[in-house]
């Protein structure tokens, strides 16, 4: 899958320890835009119908004792049908050497051919995984995000209502920060986001009256981490008077992030209320959810008042960041 965004082939080499057999050119100036790879399967026999020149093509045990079967003409005219439709990279696993047929096509027609220690089932899943995060769609959005018990806690209010002023709290009771102001998050699977910081700003919280600080040299290595999972959504807000807020936790909102609904709390913020405290209870209390206990339902049942199967599944949905 295409996503818009590309990684350059160094970074993949960096990353998966990848030994550099040949290449046309820098590994820099070649950008990969695919999420996929390829395993030739059809492609080996000369069928091309469906065959994505924009993947990176994985070479196996498989592959290797197919063209076996084959001459070295034949090798070549298979492999030459292959890499004349340009994909950006070859990758041999098991730690192969490269044949003299893949290295004559491979130079003929400019693909880099690259080599990995790793088996074919362990070097396809590391890749995708890489590629999949940094290919992921993404936006940056205000806000703090923390981990809280395990939590990924992601703060968010205008401008003054006091989330870095929480996020200070939260780390010094033991949790951790993870970005302060710009929250980078990306959507690395249909059900998953995760957050990170621009790394020209991590680590570092504005505190107003106080001025910038750095979390990491101020509180230690244990109070920062670099990523994190997304779980749930904290909306900090004056107290308005004439709002009704939700005080039993019966509806499940939710906001609706690069097209993932992440449950979404609103909590008002007003003199005397210890937020740090409420936003530690939120996320255990949806860790609750998450494994299907819910307390209000519990305490209305206990009443007598049972509660309506669609009441247990409804779904509302309060804000749209695509």
């Amino acid at each position: 899958m295409n996503t818009g965004y590309s990684v350059s082939l160094g970074k993949i080499v960096d990353e998966l320890s990848l030994n550099v057999y040949f290449t046309p050119k820098s590994l820099e100036e070649i950008m990969i835009s695919s999420t996929d790879i390829n395993r030739p399967g059809l492609e080996l026999t000369g069928y091309f119908e469906f065959f994505d020149k924009s993947r990176i093509i994985i070479l196996g045990n498989t592959e290797y004792s197919y063209l076996g079967r084959f001459g070295s003409e034949q090798q070549r005219h298979v492999l030459d049908a292959i890499f004349s439709f340009g994909p950006p990279a070859v990758i041999i696993a098991r730690d192969f050497e490269p044949t003299n047929e893949i290295s004559e096509s491979a130079k003929k027609h400019n693909i880099p051919v690259l080599c990995s220690k790793d088996s074919t089932s362990s070097l396809t899943a590391a890749l995708v995984s890489f590629l999949n995060n940094e290919l992921a769609p993404r936006i940056t959005r205000h806000g703090v995000l923390v981990e809280v018990y395990g939590e990924g806690c992601l703060i968010i209010g205008d401008s003054g209502v006091g989330k870095s002023e929480a996020a200070i709290e939260l780390i010094k009771r033991g949790h951790r920060l993870i970005a302060d102001d710009a929250v980078e998050i990306r959507r690395v699977s249909n059900n998953r986001l995760i957050g990170s910081s621009p790394e020209n700003i991590r680590h570092f919280i504005e505190l107003r009256g106080i001025g910038i600080i750095n979390a990491r040299r101020l509180f230690g290595i244990g109070a920062v981490k670099l990523t994190e999972k997304i779980d749930m959504v904290i909306n900090l807000e004056l107290w308005d008077k004439t709002k009704v807020y939700d005080r039993m936790g019966i509806d499940n909102e939710y906001m609706k992030i690069l097209g993932i609904d992440v449950p979404s709390v609103t909590i008002p913020v007003k003199p005397g209320r210890n937020i740090s405290i409420i936003i530690e209870v939120a996320a255990i209390n949806n860790r609750q959810k998450k494994l299907g206990y819910n307390a209000a339902f519990e305490l209305l049942e206990s009443l007598g008042m049972p509660i309506d199967p669609e009441q247990r599944d409804s779904k509302k949905i309060i804000e749209s960041w695509d």
